[in-house]
């Protein structure tokens, strides 16, 4: 008999948080004057192109990443529990925690998916008791981010290049899956599941889930 293997995944920028961790970090770095205050606008002006899905992933990339090249990590990480203690523990979303705690009580294995980057991303997925992780990898050399990135980024199509990667790796292929996101750029992965949930979603994913007849929640 073949293994029953559930798989619920989660997105989770302004699905599971009420926020996106991303330009939240950035916005702190620039507070903790690691980034030019210059950087604000161009993150915004990004961050819309990312909600229009029209974000060129490479260089906001190369944008984001290459000023952190000359900043220890060690440096990084004592800044790091700043901000997850100051801006992310108060968006995480009660209902966020309680949907993934539904489905760990049905026996399902949970997994966050991500475009945001590993670094930030790793502590804000074990808040949510869930310790496997697709996120952006990043390049580290000497103790520092080169500004480059490892592998395939996480980001729309990648998504799912990364997923099914990730389930290679497993040898292991589930029986049902479930994916939960905000965002039209993850259509590419709600089309790859047998169960989308589009969550607070932007409004052409809202129209979309409308049109497919999938499910729309709230968290907040």
């Amino acid at each position: 008999m073949a293994e029953n293997w559930e798989l619920a995944i989660f997105d989770l920028d302004n699905t599971l948080i009420g926020g996106d961790s991303d330009y939240l970090w950035m916005e702190f770095l620039i507070r903790k004057k690691v980034m030019p205050a210059n950087f604000i606008e161009a993150t915004k002006s990004f961050y819309e192109d990312y909600e229009k899905g029209q974000l060129d992933l490479e260089a906001f990339l190369l944008f984001q990443l290459a000023p952190l090249a000359s900043t220890p990590i060690e440096s990084l990480e004592d800044l790091r529990r700043q901000f997850i203690e100051q801006r992310i523990k108060p968006i995480i979303l009660t209902k966020g925690k309680e949907l993934v705690r539904y489905h760990q009580d049905q026996g399902h294995d949970t997994l966050i998916v991500t475009a945001t980057n590993r670094f930030v991303t790793g502590p804000i997925s074990l808040l949510f008791g869930v310790s496997e992780l697709i996120a952006i990898d990043l390049e580290v050399i000497e103790g520092c981010f080169t500004g480059r990135v490892q592998g395939v980024p996480s980001f729309g199509r990648g998504k799912v290049t990364r997923l099914e990667a990730w389930l290679v790796n497993k040898g292991r292929k589930p029986s049902e899956t479930w994916f939960y996101s905000d965002s039209r750029n993850d259509l590419p992965l709600l089309e790859w599941v047998d169960h989308a949930i589009a969550v607070d979603p932007d409004p052409i994913l809202r129209q979309k889930a409308i049109d497919r007849g999938w499910p729309v929640l709230s968290l907040r």
